[in-house]
């Protein structure tokens, strides 16, 4: 399991204190983003349409934004990013940025049937 600082900071602020105790207890998977993974952050936000990816009210208050940092992490490792959002038509979120850039995404049920993962 790989994740980013970003993904953590938006942990930290988030409104789930036991998701913020696991990721302090896992703190070793967020690491800081590469300069690989910066560029191609650039590259998604040079596609005007992910640019509607930062919320404006996000960013006038100082948010978190980890979705583009999680795509560029998976491009850059080779690896499938696992997110509980959808493919929407004319989206730009994680599973529409990943389209574009034919990176494997997948949903949280189909990771867990992927690893048989049983409850």
């Amino acid at each position: 399991i790989l994740s980013t600082r970003e993904a953590m900071r938006e942990i930290e602020v988030g409104p789930v204190p036991a998701l913020r105790i696991w990721a302090e207890e896992n703190k070793g998977i967020f690491s800081t983003p590469t300069a690989e993974e910066g560029a191609f952050v650039a590259q998604i936000f040079a596609v005007s349409h992910f640019q509607n990816n930062i919320e404006m009210k996000k960013l006038l208050r100082g948010g978190r934004v980890a979705d583009p940092f999680l795509v560029a992490r998976a491009k850059t490792t080779g690896s499938t990013l696992v997110t509980m959002e959808t493919l929407k038509p004319n989206a730009a979120d994680i599973p529409n940025i990943c389209k574009h850039f034919n990176i494997p995404c997948v949903s949280l049920e189909q990771f867990m049937e992927a690893e048989d993962w049983q409850f």
